[in-house]
């Protein structure tokens, strides 16, 4: 039984790997109320301005503690570069990894997100912490702070290729015939149109006072079409070939791009959005 599971596992992620890039977009719900940041706005002199250009910054002592969220199968050393690249900069950071690696219920793997930033609030002593999500780990995070209380314990949301409206990708495992994504439940929730992301995006899409920023790019593999990973009611979305059009940044690419995480930093430091291209 756990070897035709792991088979089955296997043969839906392989179906995920594959470019849907063919499939027709299905229509933009909340085009007229997005704030964009997919192309740049410069000064009135025509430069960057200048805490934007200027890499040069602090991050404050009592900064909220930034935890990195990974995604399905995303294990906990994935996202170390990341996590290291805050660091670095003086961040305070932990990374969760999913339940189960996100295949199971993603209701079920927010309430234990919920225990964990319970634990690092009670931990560092801090009100609120910060949240930087990869793929699967924006909608875990989304359905925290949206159902479960996170709104007053989240300062500022970060998802990186997050299928914040589903993906085509997870509706073609059953037409390719492996059944209902091979019965992987983050999947199937995952799927355009499933009763999970009716529920998540019904209402307001950026509850709180959270600041909600989504950042997506062309190259995603998994998340078709692209547009799915932005959300409405406010956040800011950031296409990265928006700002940088050279840039090829895949799926996966997302947590070890430089360009994407001069994105990510501006953000947790308040900063305005203006990706560094050149970024490695």
């Amino acid at each position: 039984m756990l070897l035709r599971t792991i088979f089955a596992a296997t043969a839906a992620l392989a179906v995920l790997l594959v470019p849907a890039t063919a499939v027709q977009a299905a229509p933009d719900r909340s085009t007229a109320t997005r704030t964009s940041a997919t192309a740049p706005v410069p000064a009135p002199d025509g430069s960057a301005p200048a805490s934007a250009a200027d890499e040069t910054f602090n991050v404050a002592a009592n900064a909220n503690p930034v935890i990195v969220v990974g995604g399905l199968i995303g294990v906990s050393i994935a996202y170390e570069p990341i996590a290291a690249r805050l660091r670095a900069d003086g961040f305070r950071v932990s990374i969760y990894q999913l339940p189960s690696l996100g295949f199971g219920d993603i209701r079920e793997s927010a309430k234990a997100f919920k225990n964990y930033v319970d634990q690092v609030r009670a931990n560092t002593g801090a009100a609120k912490v910060d949240i930087v999500a990869h793929s699967e780990g924006g909608l875990v995070s989304r359905w925290y702070v949206k159902f479960l209380g996170g709104a007053d314990a989240v300062g500022r949301y970060v998802s990186l290729g997050s299928p914040q409206q589903g993906t085509y990708v997870a509706n073609i495992v059953n037409f390719v015939g492996l059944g209902s994504c091979a019965g992987i439940v983050a999947c199937q929730q995952m799927s355009i149109g499933s009763d999970f992301l009716a529920t998540l995006n019904s209402g307001d899409d950026t509850p709180g006072a959270v600041r909600w920023t989504t950042v997506r790019t062309w190259q995603d593999e998994l998340v078709r079409p692209v547009g799915n990973a932005s959300l409405a009611d406010g956040a800011t979305n950031v296409l990265i070939q928006g700002w940088c059009p050279l840039r090829v940044v895949g799926h996966l690419g997302l947590v070890l791009d430089g360009t994407t995480y001069t994105v990510v930093r501006q953000v947790l430091t308040d900063r305005p959005i203006w990706p560094n291209c050149f970024a490695f």
